[in-house]
């Protein structure tokens, strides 16, 4: 694999490390790791150098194999590097026995989105969320090394008993803390669900898709007012809630947190009640990044975790964003070999599955407002049919609108 630039920089440098299985291609891994030095780079970590290697599946004692293992030692001591990220999540018997080899921090996929996610709470509410999923990843992983917890007790934790192990109150310790959490998040959840109940029968639309597709920048354009938009992972945790009016017609729209591969299961159940807002909105808006090489890829983990979320299909529009990055390489004429999706113009590509839509997706850029107009019009139209269902007696004024408009 490639390597990359050592940077001067003095963020703490890291090797990221993955596995080519017969579940991972080696053109997956390659994608993955360069999703993963995008996810360090976003948590202020200079990644150096890339390690993959061939295994039917990972090592459940090292993940990878022992000569891999001291290859990335022995490149980690000549370059000063203290800091490896695994690609997959790592189980605690591997945490404890690469620690012990490599004598340097260790994180995993999750742990780092943990921390990115902790880096990019802003609200009380999104903060006691990531605390939550923190301490969810954490139990299972404690180990006799774990010091130093006994300083987060608050009221009520009983003292350790005689006799009683450090890691026994450890784990006493945040067995506590993720019972007081999970308390304090119902009571903030009543108050969400009491606050979407307050905004009445208005028809909802959740923006939706992968991280860093462009959604905020979108919900930008459709609501007129400035929303946080940063090409990071995870620029937006907290849910944004915007009135948004298209001709004469209000509706709510919601940008959610962007959903990526490998997701940590615990941040699916502590973000529950900001994803609510995907469950009860009546119209989807997914974006997608066309300009992205697996696009389509992006989008299969957005719908499997949307299901994940609410089991029922909900309608939803397709918005391929970023239509001005869009690249492929033409074939030259006498090139008989079989295209692939780099040779294949943004024109096929409208005309391949995409085609069978119809009103299902629109294409567009939101940062050189390509086709914003058109696709406020198609959002006019789902939006009112949506309305004249829920409110059939409100047609004829739709009607006179429309004739006026015209």
């Amino acid at each position: 694999m490639k390597d990359f630039i050592i940077s001067e920089s003095k963020n703490e440098q890291a090797v990221l490390v993955g596995l080519i299985t017969q579940y991972q291609t080696e053109e997956q891994v390659k994608e993955y790791l360069d999703e993963l030095a995008f996810l360090a780079e976003t948590a202020s970590i200079v990644p150096v150098k890339k390690f993959t290697q061939k295994l039917e599946k990972a090592n459940p004692v090292t993940f990878v194999g022992t000569g891999k293992l001291q290859e990335i030692k022995q490149y980690m001591e000549d370059n000063e590097i203290g800091l490896v990220i695994f690609d997959d999540e790592l189980s605690p018997k591997q945490i404890r026995n690469i620690e012990k080899e490599l004598q340097v921090k260790i994180l995993d996929r999750t742990s780092l989105i943990l921390d990115i996610f902790a880096m990019r709470a802003q609200t009380a509410y999104a903060k006691t969320q990531v605390e939550l999923a923190q301490y969810q990843y954490l139990l299972p992983r404690l180990t006799r090394l774990w010091t130093h917890l006994d300083r987060q007790r608050g009221g009520g934790v009983m003292m350790r008993g005689v006799g009683e192990t450090q890691l026994e109150t450890d784990r006493r310790i945040i067995l506590t803390k993720i019972a007081f959490l999970k308390e304090e998040l119902k009571g903030i959840d009543k108050q969400m669900a009491s606050q979407r109940k307050n905004r009445g029968k208005m028809v909802r639309a959740a923006l939706v898709g992968y991280t860093n597709v462009g959604k905020s920048t979108l919900m930008t354009q459709l609501s007129k007012s400035e929303v946080f938009a940063e090409n990071k992972l995870f620029a937006t945790l907290d849910t944004t809630v915007r009135k948004v009016i298209i001709d004469n017609l209000p509706f709510l729209l919601s940008d959610t947190v962007g959903f990526i591969r490998k997701l940590p299961t615990h941040l699916v159940e502590s973000f529950k009640s900001t994803l609510d807002e995907v469950r009860e909105a009546d119209l989807l808006l997914h974006v997608v990044d066309i300009s992205h090489p697996n696009f389509e890829e992006q989008i299969e983990v957005v719908n499997k975790t949307l299901l994940e979320i609410d089991k029922e299909e909900k309608p939803t529009i397709l918005i391929f964003n970023k239509v001005d990055s869009f690249s492929y390489k033409p074939k030259d004429e006498d090139d008989l070999t079989p295209k692939t999706k780099e040779n294949i113009s943004l024109e096929e590509l409208k005309n391949s599955w995409m085609n069978k839509m119809h009103n299902d997706c629109i294409f567009i850029s939101a940062t050189e407002k390509l086709n914003i107009e058109e696709l406020k019009q198609k959002l006019y139209e789902r939006i009112k049919a949506i309305h004249i269902e829920r409110y059939p007696y409100n047609d004829f004024l739709f009607q006179k609108y429309d004739e006026e408009m015209e």
